[in-house]
């Protein structure tokens, strides 16, 4: 056996060599770099000048060989034609995505190629290319890698700046990618938003000049804005038709986005890293990575985008993407701080007798010299209160399994009450500038992730709460504050720049020793809500707390947003008790589940507090759930109806991979009228040659007059169901399934 997996091994190394394509500067065959997926193509290639040149990124080119003599007519006193990566010096003006002061002071880098190479990867579908660079003085390399995704029509880019020097060098500017865009017109959208309200979405027509997306606040960085885009060519954004280019950071620090456009009517795009107060001193020998930039193209409008997007996610980036995410209850609106075994243990047989599958244990179960009844004290002490829980989270977890629930249990260990053991223990673990006050948050302060010692303290709050019960299964990981007055006492004085990078290097660490150890427990990403929705978080969480605010209503907006980038298998949306506890607003009971049901369904209440018959419609509705989960969390998504059109109307479907079955979701948010009382729902994404049977959920009457009948898929396509919903908040739920 020994033998036989050291001929494997060998094996594969050949394997790997021989799907390995190198090229130098000196091999004509290397000059032309066409990076193709199934549909498109990212074309580059090398000057006479030995200057790696960006010529498209859009449409498939399968002959690329006239962009090795094209001429554009550019002047030398404006600038340079795009780079693949734009280094400040030389004739470079523009935006830059690398700047660099070397070790003789010279602020000149003028980046020349060295060599290419390739590697099929993942059975060919995935193509990594790496091209290699060097400042054409001084021994400063930069390799762009650039990754293709054949099938899901996403590209990746990142760079590794490798300091070759003697002495030091800083780095000003070091985003992950540079990417220039020829269109006529350019149309942004993007997402703006703050605590209980992310994700809004906005279009702007980009002018000359620099339009910019950032965030500063290092932890907590998705309320905001998020760094993510969807840019429409030439028209503004359409679901369904005209070229669009969707882009995401997996990054979850401080980022930057610019769009600069210049006066050839050139978009040039830097994404990466923001490096507000970050100056990077690299060491010689030393090599700077920078996070990954996730382009795609659609030539479908913004449904495309989020489509090839939501493949790529699902098959390479979220954690743990195919496994079934189970419906749930969690405590905190339903119990805030105030609890004991006994109102625990019957929410759990409430959530087991509804039909839930997980129950989670939120806020206020940990600490004793200083109990965690509020917000104000404990947090950081991470015992379990004797007097809430007198028998431990253990007998909490078993009592879950008994009724056949998992168990899931809540943590916020980057974070720590002033008034708390922890802090009284160990002051200089705290974010602070020396000399300066310790402003709070949520009347908390901010561990210093840089430092070693607290990363082994995130670790281990991690590995003891697991430690207490083989079953639990389930981490909510929260994160209420962001960055203030910053300073680590671990940090040098000639480095505290890098406390911005250094902090969320230091959490992924922490992430990846909790992957290596505890690969299948399920770790949601909370941060005030949506505070941490991003592709880097997800490379190790399952799913993201997508908003604080569970308000039917504005979960259309928030999650309308979210799901343009993120898929809905990341997406957690919860049924919350009425008057909604962040808006105060009322909404139907029906009309909350059939929201939630369009995202990783949960509840969030006291189920005390429903009538018999409110629980009987919810053993329903969640039956109903688990039977199309599979299409919500692993399906194409197609927007039907926005909610921006100004009609109070939303409408989505989600289509099987094999198009056998889809589920609808139509929404009325704002009174219709008598004459504006039906919809035309055309359901683009089936199959026009199949017969489906459209059946409605979570009701005893329809309210469309095609119910249970079958329809054609060209019929549905072309014309559509016309669901009578005319009442603010009134709401279906519709199944197709393919019939003979």
């Amino acid at each position: 056996m020994i033998k036989f997996k050291r001929f494997l091994r060998c094996f594969s190394l050949l394997f790997l060599f021989s799907q390995t394509i190198e090229a130098s500067a000196t091999d004509e065959r290397g000059q032309l770099i066409n990076l193709q997926t199934k549909d498109l193509s990212m074309i580059m290639a090398v000057g006479k000048d030995s200057v790696v040149y960006f010529h498209h990124f859009g449409r498939k080119i399968e002959d690329a060989s006239p962009y090795l003599n094209k001429q554009t007519y550019r002047r030398v006193d404006y600038g340079t034609d795009p780079h693949a990566y734009l280094a400040a010096g030389g004739s470079s003006y523009r935006e830059p995505a690398l700047r660099v002061t070397h070790s003789d002071g010279d602020l000149n880098t003028e980046l020349a190629y060295v060599g290419h190479q390739q590697e099929q990867l993942a059975g060919g579908n995935v193509v990594r290319t790496t091209i290699t660079m060097q400042d054409k003085k001084l021994p400063l390399v930069v390799e762009l890698v650039v990754t293709a995704y054949r099938q899901e029509n996403v590209f990746t880019q990142k760079v590794n700046i490798k300091n070759k020097e003697e002495q030091d060098v800083v780095l000003y500017n070091f985003y992950s990618s540079y990417l220039p865009i020829r269109a006529k017109k350019y149309y942004l959208n993007s997402f703006h938003g703050a605590w209980a309200q992310e994700m809004f979405m906005e279009e702007s027509l980009l002018n000359h000049g620099v339009k910019t997306i950032e965030n500063r606040m290092g932890v907590r960085t998705t309320h905001t804005e998020n760094p993510s885009f969807v840019l429409a060519l030439d028209m503004p954004l359409n679901e369904n038709a005209g070229d669009a280019i969707g882009g995401a950071l997996a990054w979850s620090g401080n980022y930057k986005l610019n769009f600069q456009v210049d006066e050839f009517d050139i978009l040039g795009i830097t994404a990466g890293i923001n490096p507000y107060a970050s100056e990077y001193r690299l060491a010689p020998g030393e090599t700077f990575h920078t996070p990954e930039m996730i382009y795609t193209y659609s030539t479908y409008g913004a449904g495309g985008v989020s489509r090839n997007l939501h493949d790529w996610a699902r098959r390479y980036q979220v954690y743990d993407a195919d496994t079934i995410r189970p419906t749930l209850l969690n405590s905190w609106e339903g119990a805030y701080f105030t609890f004991d075994e006994k109102t625990i243990t019957d929410m759990m047989g409430d959530a087991a007798d509804m039909g839930l599958e997980l129950f989670v244990l939120d806020d206020g179960w940990f600490g004793n010299k200083y109990p965690r009844n509020s917000s104000r004290q404990g947090l950081g002490d991470w015992q379990v209160t004797e007097e809430k829980l007198p028998h431990g989270i253990a007998y909490l977890a078993d009592y879950a399994v008994s009724k056949g629930l998992q168990f899931g249990i809540w943590i916020e260990p980057e974070m720590v009450n002033p008034k708390s053991e922890l802090a009284e223990k160990h002051p200089d673990w705290i974010v602070q500038a020396k000399g300066r006050p310790v402003p709070t948050t949520r009347n908390q302060w901010l561990l210093d992730m840089t430092n070693p010692e607290v990363q082994n303290f995130v670790f281990g709050v991690f590995d003891d709460v697991m430690r207490q019960s083989n079953n639990i299964s389930y981490i909510k990981w929260d994160a209420n504050r962001h960055v203030e007055s910053v300073g680590s006492a671990f940090l040098a004085a000639d480095r505290q720049s890098h406390f911005w990078i250094k902090y969320i290097q230091g959490l992924y660490s922490v992430y990846e020793r909790i992957r290596a150890k505890y690969p299948d427990v399920l770790v949601q990403a909370c941060s005030s809500g949506g505070g941490r929705v991003d592709y880097g978080a997800l490379k190790y969480h399952q799913e993201v707390w997508t908003s604080d605010n569970t308000d039917a209503r504005s979960r259309i907006f928030i999650q309308y947003g979210t799901n343009m980038i993120y898929p809905a298998l990341v997406t957690g949306s919860h049924v919350s008790a009425v008057p909604n506890h962040q808006t105060g607003n009322v909404t139907p009971l029906k009309f909350r589940f059939d929201l939630a049901m369009s995202g990783r369904f949960g509840m969030e209440l006291q189920p005390k507090d429903l009538s018999n018959e409110e629980k009987a419609f919810a053993r329903v509705a969640i039956e109903n759930y688990k039977g199309i989960r599979d299409i919500v969390m692993e399906g194409d998504l197609y927007r039907i109806i926005s909610p921006y059109e100004g009609k109070g109307l939303y409408a989505i479907m989600y289509v099987s991979k094999d198009k056998g079955r889809a589920v609808v979701f139509d929404y009325c948010f704002e009174y219709q009228g008598r004459t504006h009382n039906s919809q035309l729902l055309r359901l683009y994404g089936l199959d026009p040659s199949r017969q489906y049977r459209v059946s409605e959920l979570n009701v005893e009457k329809s309210v469309f007059w095609g119910n249970d009948k079958a329809f054609s898929g060209e019929y549905l396509i072309n014309e559509g169901i016309n669901p009578k919903l005319e009442k603010m908040y009134e709401s279906a739920i519709f199944l197709l399934e393919e019939v003979d």
